[in-house]
């Protein structure tokens, strides 16, 4: 990863920022970085995450949908479909994960293997506060599939840092 790297954001660095460590309240430097390094073109999430975020019906809905409502991309483009769909093959070719796993994993309504297959598509590294679980059968992990189509990923901490970002 460079430090012109992009980063397209998974609905948990929201999510957990807003619930715990940068509620608005107590964190709005987190928040006005999010804005400002999508205003630059260095980050960005997908429409997909912000459908997830908006079931929450909370400040960070409102914000999602108002003020950040610009950088939610959309997964509805020929390259990402195309990655999608490679995605979605290698994961129900996987004898690892449940079915019930595979299943969730391909609901529309989960945002992971799209945020994954835009990365992909686009050239994105993947920010997302799940690990790598190699031993994972319940579930399909974000970085379990990053690692396997070698698409970079990281946490919100390690992104804040390569950004440059200071918060205080």
């Amino acid at each position: 990863m460079s430090v012109l790297s992009k980063y397209v954001l998974d609905a948990n660095v929201f999510i957990q920022a807003a619930r715990a460590y940068y509620a608005f309240d107590l964190a709005p430097a987190f928040w006005q970085a999010l804005f400002d390094y999508a205003s630059n073109g260095r980050l960005l999430s997908i429409d997909r995450v912000k459908e997830e975020i908006e079931q929450g019906k909370d400040e960070l809905a409102k914000w999602a949908s108002g003020t950040f409502h610009k950088w939610f991309a959309s997964t509805n483009e020929n390259d990402v479909l195309q990655a999608y769909g490679g995605i979605m093959q290698w994961a129900q070719a996987q004898p690892q994960y449940s079915a019930a796993a595979k299943a969730e994993f391909a609901d529309v309504k989960n945002a992971d293997a799209w945020l994954v297959a835009y990365a992909q598509a686009k050239g994105y590294v993947v920010v997302t506060l799940e690990q790598p679980a190699p031993n994972a059968q319940r579930t399909i992990p974000i970085p379990n599939v990053c690692q396997a189509f070698s698409i970079p990923f990281i946490d919100s901490f390690a992104m804040l840092r390569a950004l440059g970002v200071k918060l205080g």
